[in-house]
């Protein structure tokens, strides 16, 4: 009879509980796959184990204490569970870094702090939210970006430009200014170099209005580029 109550729904310790942090270790790893497949900087590991706490400590609140209730002792049962909500950011804090103008991380630490409220959902017996907002999560980083970039290249013509050219020649004042000649407004550059093959890769995101084929086979003809590649201008915070 012991072992029957220690098991049972009263203490939180039945199947119904395994099969909540079950859920909600699987779909946390499917949230952190995707960022570990972008090589984020929290992967699979993080958004598992932070979804499997998350999920623990909303069942720790809602059954961990039930031995010590009486007409006297009145729980909460969200108080433990608030403190998630405060308590993952000082992980996301710690994935978003600033690069310059740039802010680096802030979809990957939204991305730690849905796995939490994934996780305790499923804790809290909430299985289908839990089910839906993975779903959405997907949809949000996989069907969003094709969408904006979609709207803002038939929009405002936003190209993204590697270039590569030779190194100590003075041809990235060239470049830029050929670009700009053809009506192409430049809005960021950035120039790697690389000491194995003497090439500058350059960067540039700029905005103009028709076909960028001109562009490229204009900047191809030019003495010392080596390759010119266009595609659409990437997420600006690069997940």
């Amino acid at each position: 009879m012991a072992a029957g109550v220690a098991f049972s729904e009263p203490t939180g310790q039945g199947w119904a509980q395994f099969v909540e942090l079950a859920l909600a270790l699987v779909m946390c790893s499917a949230i952190g796959l995707e960022r570990e497949l972008r090589r984020k900087s929290a992967g699979m590991r993080t958004h598992a184990i932070v979804g499997l706490g998350s999920a623990l400590f909303m069942l720790v609140s809602k059954y961990g204490f039930t031995d010590v209730l009486s007409r006297n002792v009145v729980l909460d049962p969200s108080r433990m569970a608030a403190q998630i909500v405060s308590g993952i950011g000082f992980i996301g804090a710690g994935i978003i870094f600033v690069r310059r103008d740039n802010v680096r991380g802030l979809t990957t630490a939204a991305a730690v702090w849905i796995s939490a409220a994934v996780g305790t959902a499923c804790g809290a017996g909430l299985p289908l939210l839990a089910v839906f907002v993975t779903a959405a999560y997907f949809l949000i980083v996989r069907g969003y970006p094709l969408l904006l970039r979609n709207l803002r290249s038939e929009q405002e013509g936003r190209r993204h430009l590697n270039v590569e050219y030779l190194d100590g020649h003075g041809l990235l004042g060239g470049i830029l200014g050929h670009i700009t000649s053809l009506g192409y407004v430049v809005t960021h550059v950035a120039t790697t170099r690389s000491q194995n093959d003497d090439l500058v890769r350059l960067s540039v995101d700029l905005v103009g209005s028709g076909d960028a084929g001109p562009l490229v086979s204009s900047l191809s003809d030019i003495e010392g580029v080596q390759a010119v590649r266009t595609d659409e201008t990437p997420d600006a915070d690069e997940e």
